[in-house]
Order: structure tokens, then C-alpha cells, then sequence
């Protein structure tokens, strides 16, 4: 730590000790000035002379009252006013006592508003200005009255800019806080939302997989005695199955990664154009799934063309899971004018019934389909089976805006 630095700190440990610095160093101009008579026998001369008794004391109290500016700066005002008019009015020569005053002048313009700055100066100005043109000893044009004006005036300029620049730099230390702490909470709301993002891709794509992987091995287990070439099949399927959970759960992992780990996988993130693929998956077990599209030539966003993978995906894994082992499945998907619409719908006799709130899968859903300005519908169909409903905005909202640029 510089000196210049360990003094700053000390100062502004020790305010009072400052000010009576300043107070002492008032008193030492003041005496010292009041030795020099600037109005000689032959003109405009410098000639030594002796204050008297009153001028000196006027000194030592306006001095002393500097020692107190800061706790109470009218006040002290008040006094170095007082005793400079007393001095501008009885002493000839004067003594340089409204030097005190300035500073007092100072102090308040610098602690105080514009407005009284300007109230109390300009009082300040015209009593010690009036006072020393009416009532004292000099004539109203000498140059020490003209003096008092411009002196009073400069304090009062003086304290107010010292005021205005300290309102400047704490408006612009609050707005660098403020700033600070906004980037904080932006910075802890992104980390939350990219956790919910990770954890639903990661509950789907366990969840679709998983499913996949047990039908095939109650498959497995169930005819290999009588079957085996069915039951090798069943088993490559459960190899593919978990062949691809692995893949992905590495892609969404990969997300975790720091800077200096290891490169992550580059394959673009699953979307409408493996629908096919992920209804195969299905049905290799067990599960009929027709699959209906019209809309073709539509380009999406990859947050909705991901989201609308990851909807059927878990509607197809919740039909693989609840809607028994006849159930039939249908998928649409339909371009209606801004959106895309995505239908999923079983004839399940299971228990698609299932309230939304015994597990995570539809509230998943409904969190990816909100989270791009979607709706999302879910319920029982009339006659037994399930539906859900999805859609989505073909434009979200970084899309849109960089259209409009």
C-alpha cells in the first residue's frame, strides 16, 4: 500500500483531524495576512502593520469553528459569517477573517442540494458583500469588498460542483453494483434453466430407452426356451436400444464439460427428421405406430424441431408403458398456419388414465412446450386410449427478431 493511499485511509478514519488541519492552516494565512496593510501612505504599497486585539480574536474564533464544518455546517457558517461582518465593519485595516467563511460556504455547498446551496450563498454573498460596502470603513468600489464577493462566490461554485461530482460517481458505483449483481442473477438463472434443459433430455432419453430395453428383454426371457432365433432378435434389439441410450446420454453429458476437457460429440441433436428411426425403435418391440406427416418443406428452429421430438418420444414411451401390449399408436404431424401441430394418440385399455402429477414425463413435456410459447394438451379420449396434444410456434422469438433485422 502506496503512502498516498495509507494517508487517504487515515483521513477518512479521522475526518476531524483533517479539519483541524485546515482549521490551523486558516489560522495561519489569516494571522499572516493581517500583518500586511495593502494601503500605504504613497499609493497602492505593501507595508507591515500590527492587528489589533479584536481582529485577532475574530481570527482564532472563526478558526475554531472550522474544526466543527463537518458535524455542523450551518452553524459554523453562521459563526464565521457573523464574525467576518463584525470584522468588514470596525477594523481598518481589515483582516482576512472572511477567508474562514468562504470555507464554511464551501463545506455546506459541497453536503447540501443546488437549491439551498443557491439560497444560503447568495445570502452568505449579499450580508458579507452589503455589510462591507454600507458599513465599513473602506469605500464601496475597494477592491477588498469586491474581493468578498468573489470569494464567497467561488466557495459556494466551488462546493456545489464537489458535491455534483460526488453524486456522479455514486450513481455510476450504485450502476456498476446494480449491474454487477443483475449479471449475477442472469448468470444463476441461465445455470438453472440449462440444468431443468439437461435433466429433461435426460430423463427422455432414459426413460424412452429404458423402455425399450425392458420390453425387450421380458421378450427375450419369455421365448428363449422355445425360440431362440426370436429371442436373438429381441436381444439385438435390446443392444441397439442401449446402443443408442448410450449415445445420447454421452451428447447431453458432453454439455457438462469444461473448457479444457475432452471434445464432446458434435452430432446434431435428434429432431422430426428421425421420426422414422425413433418409430422403428418402437415398433422392433412390439408396438404398432403409424406415423402421418404434412409438413413437408417446414424448416424449424432446432429448440422446436427438438422439442417436438422429445413430445413423441414420451408419449410413445408412456403408450409402450401404460397402454398394454395391443395398444396401437398414431403420430401426426401437421403444419396449420404459424405452428406446427404434433398429435400423438393410443387406443390403450391401460392405465393411460393416470393422473398428470405420478411422474415427470408429462410435466416434461409441458415445460419444453412452454418454455417456446406452445401450448400442450394431455387427457383420457372418449372410448378409452390417451391423447396428446402439442403446439408449437414455427418462429420463436430470436427467430422472429432476426427476421426482422
Amino acid at each position: 500500500m502506496s503512502t498516498l493511499e495509507r494517508a487517504r485511509r487515515h483521513v477518512k478514519a479521522h475526518p476531524m483531524a483533517l479539519d483541524a488541519a485546515i482549521a490551523f492552516g486558516v489560522l495561519a494565512c489569516t494571522v499572516a495576512g493581517s500583518f500586511v496593510d495593502p494601503h500605504g501612505k504613497s499609493g497602492v504599497t505593501w507595508a507591515l502593520r500590527t492587528p489589533d486585539a479584536l481582529s485577532l480574536l475574530l481570527i482564532a474564533l472563526g478558526s475554531a469553528a472550522l474544526v466543527f464544518r463537518r458535524r455542523a455546517p450551518m452553524t459554523v457558517l453562521a459563526v464565521t459569517g457573523a464574525v467576518s461582518v463584525i470584522e468588514s465593519v470596525t477594523a481598518e485595516p481589515r483582516a482576512p477573517v472572511a477567508m474562514s467563511a468562504v470555507i464554511a460556504l464551501y463545506t455546506v455547498a459541497s453536503t447540501t442540494d443546488r437549491t439551498t446551496t443557491w439560497r444560503i450563498g447568495l445570502l452568505t454573498i449579499t450580508v458579507l458583500t452589503g455589510s462591507a460596502m454600507l458599513a465599513g470603513p473602506l469605500p464601496w468600489y475597494a477592491q477588498e469588498n469586491l474581493a468578498i464577493f468573489a470569494w464567497t462566490g467561488i466557495g459556494a461554485t466551488a462546493g456545489d460542483a464537489v458535491r455534483s461530482r460526488r453524486a456522479v460517481v455514486a450513481a455510476i458505483r450504485e450502476r456498476a453494483d446494480r449491474a454487477e449483481r443483475t449479471r449475477e442473477e442472469e448468470a444463476r438463472r441461465r445455470v438453472a434453466e440449462e440444468r431443468l434443459r439437461i435433466a429433461r433430455d435426460l430423463h427422455d432419453v432414459v426413460a424412452h430407452h429404458i423402455a425399450l430395453v425392458n420390453v425387450q428383454a421380458g421378450v427375450a426371457a419369455h421365448v428363449m426356451d422355445k425360440r431362440p432365433d426370436q429371442a436373438k432378435e429381441a436381444l439385438a434389439h435390446v443392444r441397439e436400444a442401449s446402443r443408442s441410450a448410450l449415445n445420447e446420454l454421452r451428447a447431453t453429458v458432453g454439455l457438462l464439460r469444461q473448457s479444457g476437457d475432452p471434445e464432446a460429440p458434435t452430432e446434431p441433436a435428434p429432431g422430426l427428421s428421425r421420426l422414422d428411426e425413433l418409430a422403428g425403435t418402437f415398433r422392433n418391440a412390439g408396438l404398432q405406430v403409424e406415423v402421418a406427416r404434412a409438413d413437408q418443406g417446414v424448416t424449424l428452429p432446432a429448440a422446436v424441431d427438438l422439442a417436438a421430438y422429445r413430445v413423441i418420444q414420451e408419449a410413445l414411451t408412456n403408450v409402450q408403458k401404460h397402454a398394454g401390449q395391443e395398444a396401437k399408436a398414431e403420430v401426426s404431424v401437421v403444419r396449420v398456419g404459424p405452428n406446427i401441430e404434433i398429435t400423438v394418440l393410443d387406443d390403450g385399455a391401460g392405465d393411460d388414465d393416470t393422473p398428470e402429477g405420478g411422474g415427470h414425463g408429462l410435466l416434461g413435456m409441458r415445460e419444453r412446450v412452454t418454455a417456446l410459447r406452445g401450448t400442450l394438451t394431455t387427457g383420457p379420449r372418449y372410448g378409452g386410449g390417451f391423447r396428446v396434444h402439442a403446439i408449437l410456434p414455427v418462429k420463436t422469438r430470436t427467430r422472429a427478431a432476426e427476421d426482422a433485422v
